[in-house]
């Protein structure tokens, strides 16, 4: 089975390891791109007994004409998948693909191929594809807002019967013409878990009807609103398309003896060494969605987004990261994806101070003790 459908009631993964990390952050400790880096963060991860690994696809980095610049050097997430399936023995290990930068024919048999090189512990985050200068570097269009989850409903479309259907078909949609589709072999796992980040309301409605895994941004640090935020995507599933979804979000780490010194470490990293042109090229790039925001939530958001890709922030001594994971469990998130500056120093002592206080209060099983399996959740009709 899947890890990801294992029994600990808080899964945990790793987050942007296949790039510098999700910090746009010029502080010297931040990791630079490695194959390295990627393999002994994961086999660390797996050790501890986390239950995902989560690549994130870049083509090219924000500044404009800087190909250099340390945001655009991503490796590529399906092959880095495979090597990560190879190496690690029981770790979940995503691929993340933009729908516009790869044919459904190719991502199926990718897909497939991964999932019996992990032995049936792949997932694929799938996305619709935003950057502008990256679509227009492969030729896609930018589509309107809404019409890109079409055309990502479709493309997910052929790759599940791709997956699934043993005779060849033809498919004639709105976005692809497919003649004689196969594709051999088929994954190990029965489904291969999707998992999308959807965050306006047509990106909830796409998560909510075809994800199992849907993917948020906590935006409150209120536990009630972050409560109604989560129970709105599971609320939609369940009514409008009879389904049960998972909830996950990303967050970022900064552990410390005390909470001053975590605070303060916080604010230097992502505020006075924030990596600015970086920070204010993505601003570019979100346009019209950080225009209409008033300066304290676009300064907020900014030191976010700087510090790690906009993650709930976990700052503070082992206690306070294990009780605002907490906050995010009883919440109702059910996965975190976690991001440091410094991915090596941050998972050790993550595993040796936090852990031990997740399993105490019992979030998770100690490693070496699996929770009872809870089953997969299946995009099947209530009732």
């Amino acid at each position: 089975m899947n890890p990801l459908f294992g029994g600990n009631t808080l899964k945990l993964g790793l987050f942007c390891t296949n790039g510098p990390g999700a910090s746009q952050t010029l502080a010297p400790e931040a990791h630079e791109t490695s194959w390295d880096m990627s393999l002994r963060t994961a086999r660390a991860a797996d050790r501890a007994g986390f239950e995902a690994v989560v690549p994130f696809a870049r083509w090219k980095g924000y500044p404009e004409n800087r190909p250099q610049h340390r945001s655009g050097r991503v490796l590529d997430p399906f092959t880095w998948a495979a090597g990560i399936a190879a190496a690690t023995e029981n770790i979940g290990v995503f691929a993340t693909s933009h729908a516009p930068t790869l044919h459904p024919i190719v991502a199926a048999k990718q897909a497939a191929t991964v999932d019996h090189i992990s032995g049936g512990r792949f997932a694929l985050n799938v996305v619709g594809g935003w950057n502008r200068p990256e679509l227009e570097m492969f030729g896609a269009p930018m589509r309107e807002h809404d019409e890109r989850y079409d055309h990502l409903a479709e493309w997910l479309q052929v790759i599940r019967r791709l997956w699934s259907e043993s005779d060849e078909f033809d498919f004639h949609g709105r976005f692809f013409d497919v003649v004689g589709g196969v594709s051999e072999p088929k994954p190990v796992q029965s489904a291969i878990p999707i998992m999308n980040a959807g965050g306006s309301p047509r990106g909830m409605r796409f998560a909510a009807e075809h994800a199992d895994l849907c993917f948020v941004i906590v935006h409150s640090e209120d536990e009630d609103a972050i409560r109604d935020q989560i129970q709105g995507y599971k609320q939609m599933a369940r009514e409008e398309f009879g389904r049960e979804v998972r909830v996950w979000t990303h967050t970022v780490v900064v552990q410390s003896d005390s909470q001053a010194e975590a605070e303060a470490y916080y604010r230097r990293f992502s505020v006075e060494q924030e990596d600015v042109e970086s920070v204010d090229a993505w601003m570019r790039l979100q346009g019209a969605n950080t225009e209409v925001m008033p300066p304290a939530v676009l300064q907020a958001m900014r030191q976010r987004f700087a510090a790690g890709a906009g993650g709930f922030p976990l700052v503070g001594t082992a206690e306070t990261v294990a009780e605002r994971l907490g906050t995010l469990s009883r919440a109702g998130i059910e996965g975190a994806l976690l991001t440091w500056v410094d991915y090596d120093t941050g998972i050790a002592d993550f595993t040796r101070d936090v852990l031990p206080l997740l399993e105490e209060a019992g979030l998770r099983a100690p490693v070496g003790r699996s929770a009872p399996s809870i089953g997969r959740t299946e995009p099947a009709v209530i009732g």
